[in-house]
């Protein structure tokens, strides 16, 4: 079988949205065409900030459009207006460089397409939230989707799948290869080593760090780094002061189903699985519900070349479509992670 060719079983592709938003656009949207984006209006006290985090509060999500910023260090300040402090992006799977200081980039090929998630959901040290600079864009080609996770949760926890999720919690399965076992050779089938997402060379650190992520570690053939996170698929957000959904099927083997080099691979043999917490299988009809009940709240971001959105990771999910550019066009978008806190699962009596 060839690196490009599509794995059985069949493919649950994700529909995004229903077509109809789950809140308008004003109520997380500036316009900046009336304000110029210098260094007074980017300051933390100014009046973009402060209707930033007045929108961000409400709804947590803002976007700034039309905002004449082409710099990634410029996009990052406008963002740094709600997001004070910022988290180094170790032990994540995604495989991302630096675009600029503390900007990273997206870590995931074009044309893959990224089923909806939480950031950093399948290690015990998460974030509150994270923003999406708009670097080159090509509009409503290459959208983000945003997913009203509040929605979400009431409409999982109705069905049996999501009072099953409630009762067993997940397991987070993920295998990390060694650079060094591929030296020299294409990389087909990797996804991410954990000298990258360790962010070491050195194999006991790379062990030490995961474990203080509460992650279970095990070495497998090639040096292989397996690693297994139990935790809630929900978790407490103290602003409402309930457990909101934060999981997702992203970090199961489907979130490979077109990505390059590593679709080919039965899912056996994928470098992430998903399983209940008492590691017992989901079955499709499961995992096709956990991939609807985002798409039944979700929204697109159409991008344009300089927006800026700042996005609550309990709040709202994330995902995009595959993204083809046309000749001479460019899809870039940094990524700027928030502030870290410790994962509690739920907590009883807040549901």
């Amino acid at each position: 079988m060839s690196a490009n060719m599509l794995p059985q079983p069949s493919i649950i592709e994700p529909r995004w949205w229903t077509g109809s938003p789950p809140i308008a656009s004003e109520a997380f949207t500036i316009d900046c065409s009336d304000y110029t984006l210098d260094g007074a209006m980017l300051t933390p006290g100014s009046e973009l900030g402060d209707r930033m985090n007045t929108l961000f509060g409400d709804v947590g999500l803002v976007y700034l459009t039309n905002t004449g910023l082409s710099e990634l260090a410029d996009m990052r300040r406008a963002a740094k207006l709600v997001i004070e402090n910022e988290m180094r992006y170790e032990a994540g799977a995604n495989p991302r460089d630096n675009l600029e200081p503390n900007v990273y980039e997206v870590g995931a090929p074009l044309p893959a397409w990224l089923h909806y998630h939480h950031e950093m959901a399948y290690v015990g040290t998460s974030t509150t939230m994270l923003a999406f600079l708009a670097k080159h864009a090509i509009g409503d080609r290459g959208p983000t989707f945003v997913s009203d996770n509040l929605s979400a949760t009431d409409a999982i926890l109705e069905t049996d799948f999501g009072q099953k999720l409630k009762e067993l919690g997940l397991c987070y399965h993920r295998d990390l290869t060694d650079r060094d076992a591929f030296a020299g050779t294409e990389e087909i089938g990797v996804y991410n080593h954990w000298q990258k997402s360790m962010m070491t060379e050195d194999a006991n650190q790379a062990e030490q760090r995961a474990r203080e992520r509460g992650l279970e570690t095990e070495w497998g053939p090639n040096r292989l780094l397996k690693t297994r996170y139990y935790v809630s698929a929900f978790e407490y957000y103290p602003p409402l002061d309930r457990n909101v959904l934060f999981s997702s099927i992203a970090d199961d083997g489907m979130w490979f189903d077109t990505w390059p080099k590593v679709r080919h691979l039965p899912y056996e043999q994928r470098p992430l699985k998903l399983t209940f917490g008492d590691l017992s299988e989901m079955t499709r009809a499961e995992k096709a519900l956990f991939v609807d009940i985002y798409d039944r709240f979700g929204m697109p971001i159409n991008w344009s070349s300089g927006d800026v959105v700042v996005v609550c990771n309990w709040r709202w999910a994330h995902g995009r479509p595959g993204v083809h550019p046309g000749p001479g066009e460019r899809r870039e978008l940094g990524v700027l992670i928030g502030e870290q806190f410790n994962r509690v699962g739920d907590i009883d009596g807040k549901w």
